[in-house]
C-alpha cells in the first residue's frame, strides 16, 4: 500500500485511470501532491508532486463538457484521467498549478486543419522548393 505525499487532502472523487488498461479508482487532489489510487489493487497507484507537473490539458466537448483530462510532466510523461466531475477536479488542481499552465487540447477539428496546413509544405518539400 502507498503511503500518501499529501499532509492535507483538498478533493477525493471517484475517477478512472485511462493509461493502457482502464482502472477504477479514487483521485486526490492535495496540498502536495495528485494522487490517484485503484479501487481493487493497492500496489496500483499514481503520484505526481506538483512541482513535477508542467501543464494539464482538458479535451472539451462541445464547448463546455470535459471528457477527460491529462497531467503532462517535465520529463515527457503524461497521465490521463476522468473523474466525477472534472471540473471540480481541475478547479482543484488549478490552484496548484496555476491557471496559465491549464490548457485546452486540440479537438478533432483541431486536429484535421493543422494535418491539411501541412500538406502544401510537405508537397514542396518533395520537389525542392520546401522551407
Amino acid at each position: 500500500m502507498a503511503q500518501s505525499q499529501n499532509s492535507r487532502v483538498e478533493l477525493t472523487i471517484k475517477a478512472t485511470n485511462l493509461m493502457g488498461l482502464t482502472s477504477e479508482g479514487s483521485v486526490m487532489v492535495g496540498n502536495r501532491a495528485f494522487e490517484f489510487y485503484n479501487a481493487r489493487n493497492p500496489e496500483d497507484f499514481v503520484q505526481i508532486p506538483w512541482d513535477e507537473v508542467d501543464h494539464v490539458a482538458a479535451e472539451v466537448l462541445g464547448g463546455r463538457h470535459i471528457a477527460r483530462f491529462a497531467l503532462f510532466t517535465g520529463d515527457g510523461r503524461h497521465f490521463t484521467f476522468s473523474t466525477r466531475d472534472n471540473k471540480a477536479t481541475l478547479r482543484a488542481v488549478r490552484e496548484h498549478v496555476g491557471a496559465e499552465r491549464m490548457v485546452r487540447s486540440p479537438g478533432f477539428v483541431d486536429v484535421i486543419k493543422a494535418g491539411a496546413a501541412s500538406i502544401p509544405r510537405a508537397v514542396a518539400g518533395l520537389f525542392g522548393r520546401g522551407e
